[in-house]
């Protein structure tokens, strides 16, 4: 479901980026093949500094469909980036891959807060968040922050995972499954 970037998967990620439903949301834009093989080699050298986390999302086959990143790490947080090629929009790729990333950026690389900056324009992405038992909108309580990101305009809005409140959700999920696969044994 994911991978560690690399060049290899370009070609396929950028055909995938630049479908007009999807370039505007993309938080690094390219506007030719090898601007987005330059961006590619940049995401890789800055994961190996330590200063963002991303992944490649691949759909069963094991093809490149998108990528999901923690950009702009600072005191075990970072802000998430993703997206998902159009032809695999609604189809649960979304939610995989975040479960996926979540579980590496909270149990094996000790992240402590996930926020999501997402624009107010961004009806998909917004209800998708909203979805989320786990995501607190972050507007009040992140008040300095959203301030930061908007930057004096009215942008984006602010949403924040904490490692306590995705830790609670995904325990009461396996507890659940497992009353639930005890029953039908």
């Amino acid at each position: 479901m994911l991978k560690k970037r690399d060049i290899y998967d370009s070609q396929a990620l950028y055909e995938h980026m630049i479908h007009p439903e999807v370039f505007p949301f993309v938080r690094h834009k390219a506007n030719s093949f090898e601007e987005y093989l330059f961006l590619t080699k940049q995401t890789v050298e800055a994961e190996e500094r330590g200063e963002l986390i991303s992944r490649t999302i691949l759909d069963e086959w094991g093809s490149p469909i998108g990528t999901i990143s923690l950009f702009d790490i600072q005191d075990k947080a970072g802000f998430l980036g993703t997206w998902i090629g159009k032809p695999f929009h609604g189809k649960g790729y979304n939610k995989l891959a975040k479960d996926a990333f979540f579980n590496e950026l909270f149990y094996e690389l000790d992240i402590e807060t996930i926020f999501l900056r997402i624009r107010k324009q961004n009806i998909r992405s917004t209800k998708a968040a909203e979805k989320l038992p786990y995501v607190v909108n972050a507007n009040e309580t992140r008040a300095h922050l959203l301030e930061q990101i908007n930057n004096g305009e009215d942008i984006f809005n602010l949403f924040e995972i904490s490692r306590d409140q995705y830790t609670i959700y995904t325990y009461h999920n396996t507890s659940e499954a497992e009353e639930q696969h005890l029953k039908e044994a």
